[in-house]
This record gives C-alpha cells, structure tokens and sequence, in this order.
C-alpha cells in the first residue's frame, strides 16, 4: 500500500463498505486528510508539471551518458538551455542527485611549482631564446613534478644548451627540501 493511488482508494472503500469516516480512516493509516483529499481529486493523467519533469529526467540522463558520464549540473544545464529548455542549474543538481547522476569532478591542480619569492626574480639574459652557438655558454634549468604509486616526486635538472645533454639532475619528496644531486652521463 505504498502507493497513493492504491491508499486513496483503499480509504475510499472503508468509507463505502464500512461507513468509516474519512477522517478516522487517515489517522489509523498516518496520513493528513489534506494528503487524501489531495490525491482524491487528482486527474488521472499526469500533471503538465510532472511530464515535463519526466521529460526533464530523460534529457538529463541522455546528456549525462552522452558525455560517456562525466558532466555535472552546470554543463548538462548548457546542453538543456541550447536545446531551448528554460532550467536552472540548481534544478538540474536536484534532478540528477534524484537519480544517482554524479559527474566526474576535474582533476585538481596543485601549485605551480613557480612562485615569486621575496627576492625580486633574476632578469631573462637569453630573452627566452635556448639556443647557443658554442659550448659552455649557455646553462638552464627546469623542475618537473612526477605522479607515482607513492605520491608525487620533483625532480630537478641542468642542460647544457649545446648539445642539449643533461648535465646534472636532483629528486626530492619536496620542492624545498636540499636534494641528493646526481650526475648525468
């Protein structure tokens, strides 16, 4: 009897075949006169509100497996306002926590590694250019941050411009931490 339709009526024959109130009959179910007499005058056809609802949840879900699913409320709103429904990214949240619809959350950026410190930075000398016409001229440096099985790990190097061989690099658990330096060969 979980059903309202399947309660109303259930009410509906206490009172026909018992002469039960209605009234008493909605307080041993639990339920509020208004709730019955609600869903007694209720058409029985679906309200335009509760087809465009269902409407609603089938375009969402389309979006949602469309974008192998992946999308949250804000760009399947998109795709619903494009294909001119009038919706709010809030009902879209709702309709999707209704149905167990979670978008894939965008991976999270760290840091960058490049921060202006207290000191003012070194100026540019090579003006970003990296190529040099002799040996020994022209060094640089670059700082990498590898995802292992354990977390991340920086590793720092040295090229020689030149020849473009490593001259020396360093990996540390942290950017700040004084590292173990190692020779390139």
């Amino acid at each position: 009897m979980n059903e309202p339709e399947a309660l109303v009526a259930f009410i509906i024959s206490q009172r026909a075949e018992h002469n039960i109130p209605y009234r008493v009959s909605c307080r041993v179910l639990q339920v509020s006169e208004a709730w019955f007499y609600k869903w007694r005058r209720r058409p029985a056809e679906p309200t335009k509100r509760e087809v465009r609802r269902t409407e609603l949840e089938e375009r969402v879900t389309y979006f949602f497996r469309l974008s192998g699913e992946t999308y949250g409320s804000p760009r399947i709103t998109l795709d619903l306002w494009a294909e001119g429904w009038k919706i709010s990214v809030n009902t879209v949240a709702e309709i999707m926590a209704d149905l167990g619809l979670q978008g894939r959350k965008p991976p999270c950026r760290g840091k960058s590694l490049t921060r202006q410190g207290k000191r003012k930075a070194a100026p540019d000398l090579m003006h970003r250019r990296f190529d040099a016409v002799a040996p020994d001229l022209l060094r640089y440096g670059d700082m990498t941050e590898i995802e292992t099985g354990e977390g991340k790990i920086y590793l720092a190097t040295v090229i020689v411009a030149f020849s473009r061989r490593c001259l020396g690099y360093a990996m540390g658990a942290t950017t700040t931490r004084p590292w173990s330096g190692h020779r390139c060969r």
